[in-house]
């Protein structure tokens, strides 16, 4: 397992060692031993999973204090740009984001502190997308950043005219308006 630090505190691309065969593939998803010498410290204590079609964009999505998550996420099935943004006021790269393609090929995870705003597209007809979080989900916490605010003009690799929204994140607030992290 290869850990990658980012110009994101906190932030790390995880690149599974992949051993392949006639039979097919192997590869430690997550080992906490591993993380731990790379001095990395979290309590995973819920798996997420959602399956989304072509065109679809969830984000950005967060959770207010005390129930922030960090967030271990993975794509099993297809193509998807993962996409975080940082809220933490006192970073050196607060209201800037980051994106990674995520995919069943190449195996990535990212790894994303308390602190950030997630979402991703989905750019092939499916995806599967899986992540492990270290706190629980409050729906009271939830919180919101548009996809398309124009301070943070992210481009999610789909023609605008594809892209499929929830009801829920039609509502969204600009980065400006929505709550950061101290």
């Amino acid at each position: 397992m290869n850990i990658l630090k980012t110009d994101f505190d906190g932030l790390f691309i995880i690149e599974p060692t992949i051993y392949k065969d006639e039979r097919g593939y192997f590869f430690e998803s997550f080992n906490r031993s591993v993380l731990e010498q790379n001095g990395i410290f979290y309590d995973f204590v819920q798996d997420n999973q959602s399956k989304s079609q072509y065109g679809v964009v969830r984000g950005l999505h967060y959770q207010a204090e005390p129930y922030a998550q960090a967030k271990l996420v993975r794509v099993l099935e297809g193509k998807a740009l993962d996409v975080v943004v940082d809220l933490r006021t006192n970073s050196k790269t607060f209201g800037k984001y980051f994106s990674i393609e995520l995919s069943v090929e190449n195996q990535k995870q990212l790894l994303v502190p308390r602190g950030f705003a997630h979402g991703f597209s989905v750019l092939s007809q499916n995806v599967v997308f899986f992540y492990k979080c270290d706190n629980f989900y409050d729906k009271q916490a939830e919180r919101g950043i548009m996809y398309n605010d124009a301070f943070l003009n992210i481009d999610w690799k789909i023609p605008a005219k594809d892209i499929i929204l929830s009801d829920k994140d039609t509502k969204n607030l600009s980065f400006e308006k929505a709550e950061k992290f101290k």
